[in-house]
């Protein structure tokens, strides 16, 4: 609401509250003064101020400059920063952002105001936030997502345990997604936040041996929580690390903070005495003197019916994630999430962020919003699906304008109603708006899916009691971290 009075944009006004800056400025002011005139001269007020609107029509420097000395000299104790609309069309929270991106922004105000400024938006370790109040860049520092992830954050920072603490990858799915869906704000790493009533880790009064075969977010979760309750708890994966699918995602560009979960939770197994076994393909004989066998093995690529699928052009999404050789011309067949991803990272190409996203100088341009300077695409990407309608409308509620934006800006072909009918030398064939075409292309990776691995959990199922299914290898439909983390936690709390 204020900045609907503060920019042009929205202030359409020809009163006394809209019109020149001067007049635009009013209605912040006199918010700020008459709750100064309430509270009285002791209480803390705190002013987020818009620094840069990255929208057409924002605010300009000068006018954030004065209002940022109105609302001082009106009663505000901190200032803090405020970066973007909703309705901008640059990022400023998802996990694309920088960490600390817009932090030169708050150092840029910092010479006009008296009152200590509070830099926002990507900040989620001890380190960084050190580091920008040691730099002079601001006085405090302003989180929220951190702390839906740990609300031990600040007691860790402060007994030197930075890497105990469950880092917000900025992910937004359970937090903002559900918000803007009107849900409960919880946290993709943390399901018991804004749950803690209801989904409780108690200590067992009755420890059991637990086997948590897989090691991927389902199974991390749920080895964890069982160790936490007093469990004893031995984790098994065929893989010589832990993490699962997160070790594939957080190889895409903008997904690197998926890297922290991980930290996180190998360094709590480690606390917890949890007995992590690696490389080994448990066989029921492995787990049969376990008490409980929780089965998390994921899933495994699905490998569509095509006439010539086993082509050497083609590749899966795992292998190319893995580093596996492609073409500079691709074909994707699949563009749910994770081919969207992998689509990302096949174009990706490393350029200044700002300067790609468009975020310049605001003294130059107006808002902070200036032209786009996009690299060229590393390689050449047709994105189908075998669905009609528009390719990543299934994507988060505020993230998933982010992917499509990058998709166009890589000059991604996107084709949708697709059907398959060959792959050879010369490329993919398909049918495409009631006719036949050839994409001409070096490489096709196959993003169609994944299947559950449930071999062993088929082979427990029917010879013993206690064996139970979580994460991938229970439904593997659209591979979910938030489902499969919430569901190893609350198997682990109830067992």
């Amino acid at each position: 609401l204020i900045n609907q009075f503060l920019a042009p944009r929205t202030n359409r006004r020809t009163d006394g509250w809209g019109g020149s800056a001067e007049n635009r400025m009013r209605f912040a002011i006199e918010a700020v003064a008459r709750t100064r005139e309430r509270v009285g001269p002791d209480f803390i007020l705190v002013y987020r101020l818009s620094l840069l609107d990255l929208v057409p029509e924002g605010q300009s420097w000068d006018e954030v400059v004065a209002l940022a000395q109105a609302v001082q000299a009106a009663g505000a104790t901190i200032v803090n920063s405020g970066i973007g609309w909703h309705e901008a069309r640059v990022p400023t929270i998802a996990s694309c952002v920088p960490r600390g991106a817009f932090a030169w922004a708050t150092e840029k105000i910092r010479p006009h105001v008296r009152v200590p400024l509070a830099a926002a938006n990507r900040v989620n370790m001890p380190e960084l936030a050190e580091r920008l109040v040691a730099d002079g860049v601001c006085d405090l520092v302003s989180m929220v997502r951190p702390f839906l992830a740990d609300p031990e954050w600040v007691a860790k920072a402060a007994e030197g345990r930075a890497d105990e603490i469950n880092t917000c990858i900025a992910c937004n799915q359970a937090c903002l997604d559900h918000v803007f869906r009107k849900r409960i704000a919880t946290c993709l790493v943390n399901p018991r936040a804004a749950h803690e009533t209801e989904l409780r880790v108690e200590p067992t009064a009755a420890p059991r041996r637990v086997a948590v075969v897989g090691a991927g977010p389902a199974g991390l979760a749920c080895a964890m929580t069982l160790a936490e309750r007093g469990h004893e708890v031995d984790l098994f994966d065929a893989a010589a690390g832990v993490g699962g699918q997160f070790t594939l995602a957080r190889r895409v560009p903008g997904k690197e903070e998926f890297a922290e979960t991980l930290r996180y939770y190998s360094r709590r197994l480690e606390l917890l005495g949890v007995r992590v076994h690696l490389g080994r393909e448990v066989v029921p004989d492995d787990v049969r003197e376990h008490e409980d066998v929780v089965v998390a093995t994921g899933v495994r690529p699905r490998t569509p019916v095509i006439d010539g699928i086993d082509h050497p052009s083609v590749r899966s999404y795992v292998e190319v994630l893995e580093g596996a050789e492609v073409g500079d011309r691709v074909a994707v067949i699949g563009a749910g999430g994770i081919g969207v991803d992998v689509t990302t990272f096949l174009v990706h190409e490393d350029e200044p962020w700002e300067s790609g996203w468009g975020v310049g100088d605001p003294e130059q341009h107006r808002g902070g919003l200036a032209p786009a300077a996009i690299a060229a695409p590393a390689r050449t990407v047709t994105l189908m699906q075998r669905s009609s309608g528009r390719i990543g409308r299934g994507l988060g509620k505020t993230t998933g304008w982010i992917h499509r934006a990058a998709l166009v800006r890589a000059g991604v072909v996107q084709l949708s109603d697709v059907s398959y009918e060959r792959i050879d030398d010369e490329g993919l064939h398909v049918r495409v708006d009631g006719g036949s075409r050839l994409v001409p292309v070096d490489t096709v990776v196959v993003c169609a899916g994944q299947e559950s691995r449930r071999d062993l959990h088929d082979a427990l199922a029917g010879t013993r009691e206690n064996v139970h299914l979580i994460g991938g290898a229970k439904r593997a439909a659209e591979v979910d971290a938030k489902r499969a983390i919430d569901e190893g936690t609350r198997l682990a709390a109830r067992l």
